[in-house]
């Protein structure tokens, strides 16, 4: 997510809450897509990780594509979230187990600000000083959108609920490990810059969010992509292969496969995945396929 001013060419915190979109079904245009080859089709949604109780229910254009669909996609395995070894493994892959602390990486001015800003959210910098960066502002974030009234009942845990309940199959698009693993890089080798960056932004997120609601609340997939893609694009372009490119490319060929059969599954994924060039529309129109938005 980046700031709709100056923050807006802060890419690296795009990662972090780049799916906290909140939905609203009042002004909601829509936020699913239809993929259709020939009798065969799948449905393309957007998915965010928070919600307000006031954005529920949902856009109905998710609960259409929900009942159409036998099967759901989501971009990992949900349920193996809640397993303790899974916890363990993520919490060892996220700290630093060595010598190495946010104290020993970060500049004077890097650490200070932090130690600034935590202690002003009412956190000791001492009980986050093993966190590797990806996991600091991650939680950083998640502090602030819950201060925004957010919870953790968003749309991948409510549909992941409704399939366990009605029955329906479940698929994942990459491992948790994988997922751990863009979390765990974020930052690497310019940790200080990093941090003042990503700090400067959770500064501004009431903002951020009201211009990224209002953009996909009007379905405008252009104005999502200059929001999520282009300045990342432009300001951080590793950061942009790896979160956004190499993933996007890494799921088209699922997808291909499930346009070969005659199930209809709903793939649930982050917005910045689904707009802009080399995008999912845009990667699936180029092969041929016919995209039409609910």
């Amino acid at each position: 997510m980046q700031e709709l001013m100056e923050s807006i060419r802060r890419p690296y915190v795009v990662f972090v809450c780049l799916f906290l979109l909140s939905f609203s079904q009042a002004k909601a245009d829509t936020s699913v897509w239809s993929v259709r080859s020939g009798d065969n089709v799948i449905y393309l949604g957007g998915t965010v990780h928070l919600l307000r109780p006031a954005d529920y229910p949902l856009p109905g254009e998710f609960e259409e594509a929900y009942q159409a669909s036998s099967e759901l996609y989501f971009e990992t395995d949900i349920a193996s979230m809640s397993d303790l070894s899974v916890q363990a493994q993520m919490l060892q892959q996220l700290t630093y187990g060595d010598d190495k602390s946010l104290s020993s990486i970060l500049s004077d001015e890097a650490y200070a600000a932090l130690s600034i800003y935590t202690a002003t959210a009412g956190l000791p910098i001492a009980m986050l000083n093993k966190f590797k960066p990806g996991l600091l502002i991650s939680t950083l974030q998640i502090l602030v959108f819950q201060s925004m009234g957010f919870t953790p009942q968003g749309v991948d845990a409510f549909f992941h609920t409704r399939a366990v309940g009605d029955g329906k199959a479940e698929g994942q698009l990459e491992t948790v490990q994988e997922q751990i693993g863009f979390i765990a890089a974020m930052g690497e080798g310019n940790e200080s810059e990093f941090i003042l960056l990503s700090l400067k932004d959770l500064a501004e997120t009431g903002d951020v969010m009201e211009g990224m609601i209002g953009a996909w609340r009007s379905g405008d997939a252009e104005g999502l992509s200059e929001l999520f893609v282009e300045d990342m694009k432009v300001e951080a372009p590793a950061l942009y292969d790896t979160l956004l490119l190499q993933r996007n490319l890494k799921w088209v060929p699922q997808i291909d496969s499930m346009l070969q059969d005659a199930d209809t599954e709903f793939v649930l994924v982050g917005a910045a995945h689904i707009v802009g060039e080399n995008g999912l529309l845009d990667l699936l129109s180029q092969k041929g396929y016919e995209i039409n938005q609910l």
